[in-house]
């Protein structure tokens, strides 16, 4: 079976009206979303798909290197394709980085080619479904988090993610009136990435503290990214005062970097992206030392759907004790409940992913065992530019974020 075509489409999903959100210092406006998705395609007419970083720099990498590095050669084992190009091209860094977005489909497509769902090539599936949290709730007045933690937990799912932003002490309010709304037994986690975001205004390090003694009456899950990702000298003095869980890994940008968060245990829950962070291979890596070090990962999904079942897939071959956690993305609707409209996510499927009490159930059909509808690619046509923009107000400065979530800024400029 011989690799035929290598091609990868962005969308995009533009919203009816930016959407301004303030937070304690400054403001985020949100334009669109994002998404890519890659098709490999064998000369037996076999097609494997994956996700992909939705960024024109990770597209131009695929077109103008990965294709042709792949095209013509055989697939018999992706991980052995892998190896090559890290010897060649793959020596960036970058490059390596969606190399391994790429190799999703490969598997995808080892996996239908064999007759075998893609955990099974993975190293063997040890469960059939994956724990959900449902992910959502930027930047809102607390009686808003609440209602919207109350209508996650409505929609079936057994834990609610949101990002506070509105100062310490509604912040505190925020987190009462979430625990008051969805009662002892529902899941609460605290992405607190814009606490470190908010130029002169961002918390310091007694405020970080005090506010997580505060959160952990509350009987939190985890409290995310409270303080700099790249700081873990500061994660690891945090935890060892064993206020509250942490969890962090979003920003990190190697595996060297994961190793030392990993190493020096400095936090509780590790989490990553493998759509743009290093894919299967190093998750796997990755897993195992999480294991040895008795912490636990939680899959970084905030895109599309495909993504979502692309990380279950390897998320199932490790028992709940190591990978306890898989992000949903939660998109308003008519009917749901959400942080902002992306119909994009759900409609990168043919068939919707099958939940039931909070947990994905992971198809067993071969390859990534979902059907992708490619009539995306002319229902939601690509637009260039940053899909959101954080703007402080102290220094002045407007940030551009374009795609990737695992970098902490993409660009800057005065204002």
């Amino acid at each position: 079976m011989k690799i035929k075509t290598v091609r990868s489409a962005l969308l995009s999903y533009p919203l009816d009206q930016p959407i301004r959100l303030s937070f304690y210092g400054g403001e985020r406006t949100i334009l669109k979303r994002d998404a890519m998705f890659i098709r490999v395609q064998t000369d037996t007419g076999l097609a494997g798909y994956a996700p992909g970083p939705g960024s024109e720099t990770a597209h131009r990498h695929i077109q103008e290197t990965i294709a042709p590095f792949l095209e013509g050669r055989v697939l018999a084992d992706p991980d052995a394709l892998r190896v090559l190009f890290l010897q060649g091209p793959g020596t960036d860094p970058e490059l390596a980085k969606t190399y391994c977005s790429v190799e999703i489909a490969l598997y995808d497509l080892a996996g239908k080619a064999q007759g075998a769902p893609l955990s099974e090539l993975l190293g063997g599936r040890v469960r059939d479904r994956i724990r959900l949290y449902g992910s959502a709730g930027m930047y809102m007045p607390p009686e808003a988090y609440a209602a919207e933690a109350a209508a996650v937990a409505d929609l079936g799912f057994r834990a609610y993610k949101m990002r506070p932003a509105m100062g310490p002490e509604r912040d505190m309010e925020t987190v009462r009136l979430m625990r008051q709304a969805v009662g002892p037994d529902f899941d609460l986690m605290v992405d607190a990435h814009t606490w470190w975001r908010m130029g002169d205004r961002s918390y310091s390090l007694a405020t970080v503290e005090q506010l997580a003694r505060s959160i952990a009456e509350y009987n939190i899950a985890w409290l995310e990214e409270p303080l700099p990702p790249d700081d873990h000298t500061a994660y690891q003095q945090l935890k060892e005062k064993d206020i509250v869980p942490l969890a962090s890994g979003e920003h990190e940008p190697s595996e060297e970097r994961y190793l030392d968060l990993i190493l020096t245990e400095a936090v509780d829950y590790v989490q990553m992206d493998v759509c743009c962070q290093g894919g299967y291979a190093m998750g796997r890596r990755l897993f195992a030392e999480i294991a040895r070090h008795g912490l636990r990962f939680a899959f970084h999904s905030w895109g599309t759907a495909l993504e979502v079942i692309a990380a279950a897939q390897l998320g199932i071959c490790w028992p709940e004790i190591v990978v306890e956690w898989l992000e949903y993305p939660c998109y308003s609707s008519p009917d749901h409940a959400g942080m902002y409209p992306f119909p994009l996510a759900a409609e990168i499927l043919k068939d919707p992913l099958e939940l039931d009490n909070g947990d994905l159930v992971v198809p067993s059909s071969p390859g990534l065992g979902v059907t992708v509808d490619e009539s995306v690619v002319d229902r939601y046509p690509w637009i260039p530019g940053p899909w959101s923009y954080f703007r402080t107000d102290s220094p002045a400065e407007t940030r551009a974020v374009t795609s990737d979530h695992s970098v902490k800024w993409q660009g800057s400029q005065g204002t």
